[in-house]
């Protein structure tokens, strides 16, 4: 069994309340749900209006197949928010 990671930490310079940041986060969730198969949950700075930070996890039985997954969801959230990609941390196990 092949299990694939990845935090994906996004900036929103544009919102400014708690309110507006769940509805960006909760569409991106939606979207990512409903097009792949994978697991997908905000994880960190919760409290930050301005960041936002998701996680991201599938499981394979190939490493390669594991890899393309999550590059793919990454390639979705980034051509599908107006939100700029900070930081990308993917992990094989």
């Amino acid at each position: 069994m092949i299990i694939g990671t990845a935090t994906v930490k996004l900036g929103a310079n544009w919102v400014h309340s708690l309110k507006e940041k769940r509805m960006i986060v909760k569409s991106i969730i939606g979207k990512v749900k409903n097009k792949f198969n994978v697991s997908i949950a905000e994880v960190d700075n919760q409290d930050y209006h301005q960041t936002i930070s998701l996680g991201i996890a599938c499981v394979s039985s190939e490493r390669k197949h594991a890899d393309e997954m999550i590059q793919h969801v990454i390639n979705f959230i980034e051509g599908n928010t107006e939100a700029v990609l900070q930081d990308i941390n993917v992990e094989i196990l």
